[in-house]
C-alpha cells in the first residue's frame, strides 16, 4: 500500500511515495539508538523516470543458471534491448530469446496461447539440455492480457517433470531494472524443497512477517536453531567460491546460494534456514522465503572491506562463532582488500558524489565510498528504500547526505546541477548530457554487471569510481 509514516519525515513540496512501496517497508527508523542517519529525512519522488525495465535482469540470471532458458514474450524492441545489453549475437544461441508478439496478436486475430505452445515445443525440441524454462512477461504481453502464469502451469504439466516451466514479469509497467531478478527468484521459491527433517506443515509456520521481511515468532517460542545458510541474490561464481571457502573455515553451513548455478538443483529451505542478502533488491524474494519459515540475518551488504567483514560477522554469530574468529580467518583477505582500496583513496578522498536512483544498490555503495574512501555524499537516490533491509547501512552512512526515494528526473537534475558534484552516478541516458555540461559520470549499470562483492573485489569497486575522475584529469589541457 502507498502510505507515508509519521516516523519518516518528508521534505515539503516533494511528491508522494512511489507506487511500489510495500507495507511496512518505509516504517520505523534505521535503529533505535538515538540520533543516527536512520532518521535522515527522505525526499519522496514521483515523476518522470529513466531506467531499464526488469527484462535486463536476464543478462546476469542466464549466465548464473546454466541449465535455464528465458523466453521473453514481447516485441522486437524487447529483442533488440536484450541483444544489445548482453553484447551477444543471436547466432551464438544464448540461453534467452524472444517470442515476438506480432500485430495480429495485438489485434486479437490469433490465439496467443496456441502460438506460445508452438514456440515452446520447438524450443524444447531444439534445446534438450534445458531444465527450467522461464516465460517472461513484457509490456506487450501485459497489454494483451496474456496469462503467462496459467500458460506456464499448463506447459509444466505437459512437460511431465522433464522441464520445469515458470513465469514472471519483467515488464516495464511492473518492474524496473533489478526488480526483474526479484520477481524471477520469487517465482522459484514455491518449488524449493523442504530441508531434511522438516515437516510439510512447517512450510508455513506460526508467527508473522515483520516490517523487515523477517518472520517474527509467536510470543514465548524460540526460533529454530540454524540448520543451513542461504545467500540470496545473484553473485559472480568466483565471488561465490570465495565466500564458500570463508564460511567453510568458520564452520558455518551448509551454505547454499540462491539462485544456484543449476536451476534444477534448488536448495532446501525451511525453519532453521538463515537468509543472508547478497543483493539489496531481492525484497519480495525475502518475504516469500520468510513465508517458508526462513529467518533473515540483519547485516550490511558485502561491499568493501568493512561491509564484507560485518556481513560475515553477522552470519557467523548465528553459528556461535565470534568476531575475533572471523577477523582471524579473514586477516589476509582483509589486508589485501585494504591495500587495493587504498590505491584509489588519493583520487577519491574529499571528492563529492551524487547518486541518481537506479538499482537499489546506491546506499551500500555510498556507505563504502564515504567510510572507506573519504568521499563526500551529496545526494543518495534509490528507486525503492526498504527501511528494514537498509537499517544497518543507513546507520553507517557518514555525514548528512540527502536521501531520495523514487524518481523525478527534472527535479533531480536541477539539484545535481546546483550541487556541481565531482562525480555523478547515473543511467546511460543521462551520462552524455551531463558530461557535455562538464560533469564526470559513472554508468550505474556497470555497478550491477561487474563483480564487486567481497574482499578480493573491493579494489575493483573503488577503481570503478576512480576511473572517470582519472580520465577527466588526463583529458584536461
Amino acid at each position: 500500500m502507498n502510505r507515508s509514516t509519521p516516523s519518516t519525515p518528508t521534505i515539503p513540496g516533494c511528491a508522494s511515495p512511489p507506487a511500489g512501496t510495500r507495507d511496512g517497508a518505509g516504517s520505523g527508523l534505521a535503529n533505535g539508538t538515538g540520533a543516527t542517519n536512520g532518521e535522515l529525512p527522505v525526499l519522496k519522488e514521483r515523476g518522470q523516470r529513466e531506467v531499464f525495465c526488469g527484462l535486463t535482469g536476464i543478462i546476469w540470471l542466464h549466465r548464473k543458471m546454466q541449465d535455464a532458458f528465458f523466453l521473453i514474450i514481447g516485441s522486437r524492441t524487447c529483442a533488440h534491448l536484450m541483444q544489445s545489453a548482453a553484447g551477444v549475437m543471436i547466432f551464438a544461441e544464448p540461453r534467452f530469446g524472444t517470442a515476438i508478439i506480432e500485430e495480429k496478436d495485438l489485434a486479437g486475430m490469433a490465439d496467443a496461447n496456441e502460438e506460445l505452445d508452438r514456440v515452446v515445443t520447438r524450443l524444447l525440441d531444439r534445446r534438450p539440455e534445458i531444465r527450467t524454462l522461464f516465460l517472461v512477461g513484457s509490456c506487450p504481453s501485459e497489454v494483451i492480457k496474456l496469462d503467462l502464469a496459467r500458460a506456464a502451469q499448463r506447459l509444466d504439466t505437459e512437460a511431465g517433470g522433464e522441464v520445469r516451466v515458470l513465469s514472471y514479469s519483467g515488464s516495464g509497467i511492473e518492474t524496473t531494472f533489478t526488480q526483474g531478478e526479484d520477481t524471477c527468484l520469487t517465482s522459484m521459491v514455491p518449488h524449493m524443497p523442504p530441508h531434511a527433517g522438516a515437516e510439510p506443515s512447517a512450510s508455513r509456520p506460526g508467527g508473522t512477517i515483520g516490517s523487515t521481511g523477517t518472520r517474527e515468532a509467536e510470543p514465548g517460542t524460540a526460533p529454530a536453531p540454524p540448520t543451513s545458510l542461504l545467500v540470496v541474490g545473484t553473485i559472480a561464481d568466483v565471488v561465490e567460491d570465495q565466500f564458500q571457502r570463508i564460511f567453510g573455515k568458520l564452520g558455518v553451513g551448509p551454505v547454499h546460494f540462491f539462485p544456484p548455478r543449476r536451476s534444477a538443483e534448488l536448495p532446501p529451505i525451511g525453519p532453521g534456514t538463515r537468509m543472508l542478502m547478497a543483493q539489496p533488491w531481492v525484497n519480495d524474494t525475502m518475504a516469500a522465503l520468510a513465508q517458508r519459515g526462513c529467518e533473515r540475518i540483519d547485516a550490511p551488504f558485502p561491499f568493501g572491506v568493512e561491509g564484507t567483514t560485518e556481513w560475515l560477522v553477522a552470519a557467523a554469530a548465528e553459528w556461535g562463532v565470534g568476531r575475533e574468529r572471523v577477523l582471524e580467518v579473514t586477516a589476509a583477505a582483509r589486508e589485501r582488500g585494504r591495500r587495493a582500496v587504498a590505491r584509489h583513496r588519493a583520487t577519491l578522498e574529499d571528492r563529492s558524489i551524487f547518486f541518481f536512483p537506479d538499482s537499489q544498490i546506491e546506499i551500500p555503495l555510498a556507505r563504502f565510498l564515504g567510510r572507506e574512501l573519504g568521499m563526500r555524499l551529496l545526494e543518495v537516490g534509490t528507486p525503492f528504500l526498504h527501511r528494514g533491509h537498509m537499517a544497518r547501512e543507513l546507520a553507517l552512512l557518514p555525514g548528512t547526505p540527502r536521501l531520495s526515494e523514487g524518481q523525478h528526473v527534472d527535479r533531480q537534475l536541477d539539484r545535481c546541477r546546483a550541487d556541481q558534484p565531482d562525480l555523478v552516478v547515473c543511467g546511460l541516458g543521462l551520462a552524455n548530457p551531463l558530461e557535455a555540461e562538464g560533469l564526470s559520470t559513472k554508468w550505474a549499470i556497470e555497478l550491477v554487471f561487474t563483480p564487486i562483492h567481497g574482499y578480493e573485489q573491493a579494489g575493483d569497486l573503488a577503481e570503478l569510481f576512480a576511473r572517470p575522475l582519472v580520465r577527466r584529469e588526463l583529458l584536461e589541457v
